[in-house]
């Protein structure tokens, strides 16, 4: 048996992916993916971007500073079941290039090509040794800030 994957329209061009797929243990008492479990694979996506483009946590330690999400907001759209494929998409969307940045998530399930999560963090650089907010270190502009698209960037198309 073929498994067809849908095309994908994602919401903005050149998707950093994870391919995530919802276990047993995901599943709650509403037989569809809690709600939590969106939010940790956020988490997971965010540090594994941040650690492709070349900032990891021992970088953080070593500068003293952190991106903390100040706001988080999560649009479920569909449910998703134990099992199912899907592909979760971040991007770098805004920055200030001085205190704040935005990061977009958008999720997409394989057979149909839905997208049924978005969510978004407004995050802001803190000095990890206070937890006060701080001006983003030089490293953190060098690679964040070229990193960053917007809906106007002509996206590739996806199949």
């Amino acid at each position: 048996m073929e498994l067809h994957i849908a095309p994908v329209s994602w919401d903005f061009p050149r998707p950093f992916t994870l391919a995530v797929t919802p276990r047993d243990d995901d599943i709650d008492g509403l037989n569809h993916t809690n709600n939590a479990v969106y939010v940790q694979w956020c988490g997971q996506i965010g540090w594994a971007h941040s650690q492709a483009l070349g900032l990891g946590l021992a970088d953080y330690r070593r500068l003293d500073r952190a991106m903390a999400i100040r706001r988080g907001a999560y649009d479920y759209l569909l449910p998703t079941l134990a099992g199912e494929e899907l592909t979760l998409a971040t991007w770098l969307t805004a920055s200030d290039g001085k205190l704040t940045m935005e990061r977009r998530f958008q999720l997409v399930r394989q057979r149909d090509g839905a997208t049924v999560l978005r969510a978004r963090w407004d995050l802001v650089c803190i000095e990890l040794s206070s937890g006060r907010a701080r001006r983003m270190p030089n490293e953190f502009c060098e690679v964040y800030l070229p990193a960053q698209v917007s809906p106007s960037d002509t996206p590739a198309p996806v199949r």
